[in-house]
């Protein structure tokens, strides 16, 4: 137990000293760089609809604005083209929405055109912190993610593709909110096709990549696209993903108490209920109800091992004492499961780590079992399976002893690149359908 509690500590300090240099590194950075850095989205009209045309007369991923930027790191300007598009897209509830994604094209590319759909992992409830910001030049804490993970695309457009990166969570940053994601991620994909000034050729093909919170975006997209956007889905050739969120109501139990992770517990419900229009604070504590409205514009990098040993419990009205005595909860909960959606057409490389003990989530949950920390080992057995069993060729994999960042992040990526070239060489993709082992029930949650 003294052990555990080391270890809590010793993240907690990381964290907190990590947190710490990057807000005054920013702090300079935004004193000293270019002139161009954008005003945040909600004051920027490139992100706001005008036309006189209704939305929903609009087909979704129809292009409505365009403007080319250069690629920023760090508030840097890099000469890298970047086209930014907003589009016509679909919220949770059906409703029609605007988004925002980003085409970054190469310097030099010989052969037939290749596009990469990248899904960000940057995780948070501020519209500030969504990658579009970053690339235009914008300075948050959170976008500091989307600003990482330039070098996760810098090998894909050395080798000539075209890389698109939308702004997953929508305009309304519903985080974890995983229909929404695909529909966003589809769309985004429409925008880049349609958009001349992209410039893509007609039979373009796209690889769908993403880890975390982009394994949920590019899942998502996967098994949604042959009934929602079935024009895309000619397109696609495949689907890696990394650390995968299958069933969020047990990934909740998952991380419950636990030391380095507890933080993402009032989010991901906050995202949730804003995308399902629900409110989830008659069922809080004034503690519940005091953490809901502090983290409103969090991003991970805002709890990620600051609330060690977390409950619902602790944020909870007594007379819940499990969330899934809640009937919108277990709606939400049963809507986002992965799997419930569709079916994906095109092969998949799936990738998830089983060293969360290390981290402290206990792996020896009941019904549980193994993770990386956050995302559960025998929960995306049992999608790939599934998957299988529908006639997907899916090449699953588990790193043991890796926790979910950076450890399994970085076994994933290199996996990756190999991938997708392969894909694009069209080679017969792999799959090991008959060694996936067997995993936890993805059965829906009962109605309390």
């Amino acid at each position: 137990m003294s052990e555990t509690k080391n270890v809590g500590r010793r993240w907690r300090a990381v964290a907190r000293q990590r947190v710490a240099l990057v807000a005054a590194s920013l702090t300079i950075i935004g004193a000293t760089s270019s002139a161009e850095a954008r005003v945040p989205p909600g004051q920027d009209p490139f992100y706001q609809y005008t036309g006189s045309t209704p939305l929903a007369d609009i087909n979704p991923g129809t292009v409505l604005k365009t403007r080319t930027v250069p690629y920023h790191v760090l508030g840097f300007p890099l000469p890298i083209k970047t086209t930014q598009l907003l589009y016509r897209s679909t919220g949770q509830l059906g409703q029609p929405t605007v988004n925002v994604t980003s085409v970054i094209q190469p310097a030099l590319s010989i052969g037939p055109q290749k596009l990469i759909s990248y899904q960000s992992f940057y995780d948070s409830l501020s519209p500030n912190d969504e990658p579009s910001y970053a690339i235009s030049g914008g300075l948050t804490l959170g976008g500091l993610i989307p600003n990482i993970e330039t070098v996760l695309i810098a090998p894909f457009l050395l080798q000539g593709y075209s890389i698109v990166i939308s702004d997953t969570e929508g305009q309304q940053a519903d985080l974890v909110d995983g229909r929404e994601y695909g529909m966003n991620t589809l769309d985004s994909l429409r925008a880049t096709f349609n958009s001349p000034a992209v410039g893509l050729a007609g039979n373009t093909k796209v690889v769908l990549v993403g880890y975390s919170g982009g394994a949920i975006a590019t899942e998502w997209a996967a098994e949604l696209a042959p009934s929602y956007a079935p024009d895309v889905d000619r397109r696609i050739i495949g689907s890696s993903m990394g650390g995968v969120l299958v069933d969020p109501a047990r990934n909740l139990r998952y991380i419950n108490g636990s030391l380095v992770w507890a933080g993402i517990i009032p989010p991901a419900l906050i995202g949730i209920s804003r995308a399902f229009n629900v409110d989830l604070t008659p069922y809080l504590n004034d503690h519940g109800k005091a953490l809901f409205g502090q983290m409103q514009k969090d991003s991970l990098l805002n709890v990620l091992a600051q609330y060690p040993g977390l409950t619902w419990a602790s944020i909870a009205k007594p007379e819940y004492p499990t969330p899934e005595q809640i009937p919108a909860y277990v709606k939400m909960m049963n809507d986002l499961t992965m799997g419930t959606g569709g079916t994906p057409s095109a092969p998949m490389l799936i990738q998830q780590g089983t060293g969360g003990d290390l981290v402290g989530t206990p792996g020896n949950q009941p019904g549980i079992g193994a993770g990386d920390g956050v995302m559960i080992a025998g929960d995306v057995r049992t999608l790939a399976r599934d998957y299988c069993s529908r006639g997907v060729k899916v090449q699953y994999g588990e790193t043991p002893l890796l926790s979910h960042t950076p450890d399994a992040l970085l076994v994933w990526i290199p996996e990756t690149l190999l991938w997708v070239n392969a894909r694009f060489a069209d080679l017969t993709a792999p799959q090991n359908c008959g060694q996936i082992p067997v995993g936890n029930s993805l059965a829906p949650i009962p109605a309390p």
